[in-house]
């Protein structure tokens, strides 16, 4: 049995006991209706996102998954970008670099012999 004490917004404490898991603050908000006005914050951009998936993937030796991830951030770097921003070498350089660790991580004999 865990007791928790939490103060609240107008100071005073409250007590409660749980016999399950916890629930952390930032978990709690996750359900809550965005404030008027306010603008969401995205940190990355759905390639970069998708770019991690797929090396999560290959961490844990997915390679179907990564394979289908690459798919997919392929289609999304090589059509016409919506806004010239300029990074378009570098995103495909990453891209090229993604080809490369998945080539690597299904033949690693013949990287030995490289």
């Amino acid at each position: 049995m865990l007791t928790i004490a939490r103060r609240s917004q107008d100071g005073t404490g409250h007590m409660a006991t749980t016999t399950g898991d916890t629930v952390n603050q930032a978990d709690e908000g996750a359900g809550r209706e965005p404030v008027a006005g306010a603008q969401p914050r995205y940190t990355r951009r759905l390639s970069d996102k998708i770019l991690i998936a797929f090396h999560h993937a290959c961490d844990q030796s997915d390679f179907e998954v990564a394979e289908q991830l690459l798919h997919i951030l392929e289609m999304m770097l090589t059509r016409r970008p919506l806004t010239p921003d300029g990074t378009r070498r570098r995103n495909m350089e990453s891209l090229v670099a993604a080809h490369e660790r998945l080539w690597h991580l299904r033949h690693p004999h013949i990287a030995d012999d490289i």
